[in-house]
């Protein structure tokens, strides 16, 4: 039967997608299940790894059968993933021992103290590209074996099996056949050197994590394996973290160009090349997904834990909004935010300032601040955490960004992608798809099987929807910045009193 279609699995922070693309990019199903949020104390969130398996198969079986498409159809999957989330599970029974600890996750940011005060901070910048912060896979593996019985010696003798989201889905769908990962997975833990393309045993030996539980490291674009969906056997090709996607996706695939998505928390990546450039300015580096016999590619990156998720407290625990889609027009019933800022440092402040223990405010409130002007802050936070990084990577790391495409569920929002445009002075890019994440899986597993030809094939497929172009004075646009910068001065400083 002739392969028309390939299959992303897109499985995010809040929810999980199954989006089924032709051969033109064009989406032609997709199922959601939105899954558990677990907070068991303030700063720890957790989500079920069998709630997310089970909604993933869920949301797999559901975009098929809707269509009357045959699986035989389908050329390929591929599996975008949510990084640095961490679960340790069994291997004689796939039962994870914990729930997945997430990325936002701030309980281990003692231990990433005490590992400044031992003195490998630079240590793992310079061989992970990586910051030493709670945010990443390793100090979570260590909370786990930690806090299970014998775990550290059921992991040694092989019990005990770890794996970032790719490769927990995967191990499920394929019945514990496979326990693999990809590199821009493996360059997420702060375990793996990036140079070398390995796991790197100083590290592993510091943390006290056997390297016999971490998964085999292979490139974003190779059948690793079938699996069989109602009743047909099709290989995953395709295995890239949700940033590193969503940059294949919307066709940067050339030093210099550069993508931010817009979701839970918001993700800028530039792609620098064959070589790894290690930031001076906060910034992290990371490796770009790329195929098989492939030289490695590199990225470097900003992180903003909590972007659209801003969007959501308004919603769900502010109670300002009933749906996070009314941003944009209640935001547009005022002309400014009226002097008031939101630094939504809910998990801390991420790049460039890497403070762990910062606590979120909301400043400038006057008797004349109403509804709409808090809302309007919150939707302009999204944006003023973006130009950080923008500036972070344009001054302290000479990375040239002229223009900048844009993804995600807030790049809908014309409002903030205005507003972003004015105040980091550069193009701001929509593509037509606004499923970058999942289309780069569908993209790098397409390559592997001859589904799709080559990258220049795939660029003619990343068509662009709309251009945002600076409209605002510069007078205008560094008065603003002046009182943005003043608010996280704020906040960093109060940090000490908490």
């Amino acid at each position: 039967m002739e392969k028309k279609y390939v299959l992303a699995l897109d499985e995010g922070t809040t929810s999980v997608r199954a989006i089924l693309f032709d051969k033109q990019a064009n989406v032609i199903s997709c199922a959601q299940h939105e899954f558990t949020q677990i907070y068991p104390h303030p700063g720890w969130v957790e989500h079920d790894p069998m709630e997310i398996y089970a909604n993933q198969y869920a949301a797999m079986t559901e975009c098929i059968a809707k269509t009357g498409i045959s699986p035989e159809e389908i050329a390929a999957v591929g599996i975008t993933n949510q990084r640095e989330t961490t679960v340790v599970w069994e291997k004689a029974t796939g039962r994870p021992v914990y729930n997945a600890i997430v990325w936002q996750c701030r309980r281990t940011a003692k231990l990433c103290e005490k590992i400044i005060s031992d003195g490998m901070e630079d240590y793992i910048r310079d061989v992970t590209g990586l910051r030493a912060d709670a945010y990443f896979s390793a100090t979570k593996i260590k909370w786990i074996l930690d806090n299970i019985e014998n775990g550290y010696q059921r992991a040694q003798n092989g019990e005990l099996l770890f794996g970032n989201i790719d490769t927990w889905l995967l191990w499920k769908l394929t019945n514990g056949q496979v326990h693999i990962t990809d590199r821009t997975n493996a360059s997420r833990t702060m375990l793996y050197d990036l140079k070398k393309g390995c796991w790197d045993t100083k590290l592993t030996d510091y943390f006290g994590i056997p390297e016999v539980m971490l998964p085999e490291v292979r490139s974003s674009s190779e059948i690793y394996a079938y699996i069989n969906i109602m009743g047909a056997d099709i290989p995953v090709s395709g295995i890239a973290g949700d940033q590193q996607a969503a940059l294949f996706g919307q066709g940067c695939f050339s030093q210099g160009q550069a993508k931010t998505t817009y979701g839970t928390g918001c993700f800028l990546l530039a792609h620098t090349g064959c070589d790894p450039v290690f930031s001076k300015n906060g910034l992290i580096t990371t490796a770009a997904a790329t195929e098989k016999d492939c030289p490695p590619e590199y990225a470097l990156e900003g992180s903003v834990f909590i972007g659209g998720a801003v969007l959501q407290w308004l919603r769900d625990g502010a109670g300002l909004l009933r749906d996070v889609k009314d941003s944009e027009y209640f935001s547009r019933k005022v002309s400014d935010s009226g002097g008031v800022y939101m630094v939504p440092a809910f998990t801390g402040l991420g790049a460039p300032y890497w403070r762990m223990r910062s606590k979120g405010a909301i400043l400038g409130i006057t008797r004349g601040t109403k509804t709409e002007h808090l809302i309007r802050a919150a939707l302009e936070s999204i944006a003023y955490q973006t130009n950080d990084l923008i500036n972070a990577m344009k001054n302290g790391d000479n990375a040239d960004i002229t223009e900048m495409k844009a993804d995600g569920g807030a790049s809908a929002n014309d409002m903030l992608m205005q507003f972003q445009s004015d105040i980091s002075e550069i193009k701001v890019i929509r593509p037509v798809s606004g499923e970058a994440t999942a289309l780069g899986a569908a993209f790098l597993a397409g390559l592997a099987v001859g589904f799709f030809k080559d990258r220049q094939e795939l660029s003619k497929l990343c068509r662009n929807e709309k251009e945002f172009l600076p409209s605002i004075s510069s007078e205008k646009r560094d008065k603003m910045i002046e009182g943005w910068k003043r608010a996280v001065k704020a906040v960093i400083i109060n940090e000490e009193d908490v």
